[in-house]
């Protein structure tokens, strides 16, 4: 079965338009109708109904979609497989990252995959701890950069980097004009914290209740851009780590205080899917990702936390 055929009915499957399609590819969307009709042939039944304002996938279609999906990911694989036993390393890596920890590495890993490791193509997607987990679980992803809290990684996890939780807000507001602010000043003040479930929303919901602290969270976004936006608005206040909104402060659009007492430690950890072999791009992807974080930490980069502190209920 011709695979080109294949990739093209993914994609009109996907945009559910043939002229979408051709716009994405590059090819005539006359050919394209040609190797859907040809591809119909062969299967001998229709996979799309065609509308007016596009098409749709028949009920055939929606059984072989995936199926089809999969013969082509197996095919990349075993392209990738015969180009990495040479000790080239080549195809896709998909990596996820929580939103807030893009900033700091995602241009200098692109600047290196470009430059050191030119058969290898990444494909970045953005999420939740959760949907992070889920996606490392199922082998959406190759690896992940995210949170956990504490000063330690889950097994099988490498440690990147510690760092500390601010309390973020627009500039000139008294809560956060000074270096620290005490956790039990949180006290009913308005905030904007990420959705449920979320393990900062866990750790915040867990020292609240045992410093009898009323949490007010007025809006949930998971987005990293609208809780900035809101803060600067001075609607409500973020919980973030520094190096998040560090060119917002230094451009005095956001202000930022350390929350102590306790203070609230977060672990930058990659983690590997366990759901697939890690593949030779992959492996030299991560190699990158760490180095980069040792320089990251080396520059100053990041507000790292002081390990060992003996700040009470320190999160854990």
């Amino acid at each position: 079965m011709d695979l080109d055929r294949l990739k093209i009915f993914v994609q009109v499957a996907e945009l559910g338009s043939l002229s979408k399609a051709a716009s994405v590819t590059g090819v005539p969307q006359s050919a394209i109708s040609r190797k859907i009709t040809g591809l119909e042939q062969d299967c001998s039944g229709r996979l799309f109904h065609r509308t007016g304002r596009g098409v749709t996938l028949t009920e055939f279609g929606q059984r072989v979609l995936p199926r089809i999906k999969a013969l082509i990911d197996d095919a990349q694989q075993l392209s990738d497989d015969l180009k990495s036993s040479a000790g080239v390393p080549a195809g896709t890596v998909r990596i996820g990252f929580l939103p807030s920890l893009t900033h700091p590495a995602l241009g200098t890993l692109l600047r290196n995959v470009r430059s050191r490791l030119p058969g290898v193509h990444l494909q970045i997607v953005e999420g939740s701890s959760g949907q992070l987990d889920e996606w490392l679980s199922s082998g959406r992803v190759d690896f992940g950069v995210l949170f956990r809290y504490g000063n330690s990684a889950s097994p099988g996890e490498e440690v990147l980097a510690v760092v500390d939780t601010y309390l973020v807000g627009m500039p000139g507001n008294l809560l956060t004009r000074l270096p620290e602010v005490e956790f039990s000043k949180l006290d009913r003040v308005p905030l904007i914290l990420p959705n449920i479930p979320n393990g900062l929303r866990v750790a915040i919901a867990r020292i609240a209740q045992q410093k009898h602290v009323t949490l007010s969270v007025i809006m949930e976004a998971d987005s990293l851009p609208i809780q900035k936006n809101i803060a600067a608005s001075g609607e409500a206040y973020a919980i973030l780590a520094r190096h998040a909104v560090r060119s917002e402060i230094q451009a005095g659009i956001l202000q930022a205080s350390r929350i102590v007492k306790p203070r609230i430690n977060r672990t930058i950890v990659l983690s590997t899917t366990s759901a697939h072999p890690s593949t030779l791009a992959c492996r030299e992807v991560t190699a990158l990702m760490r180095r980069i974080y040792e320089d990251l930490v080396a520059e100053g980069a990041l507000d790292l936390a002081e390990i060992g502190s003996t700040d009470e209920h320190a999160a854990g």
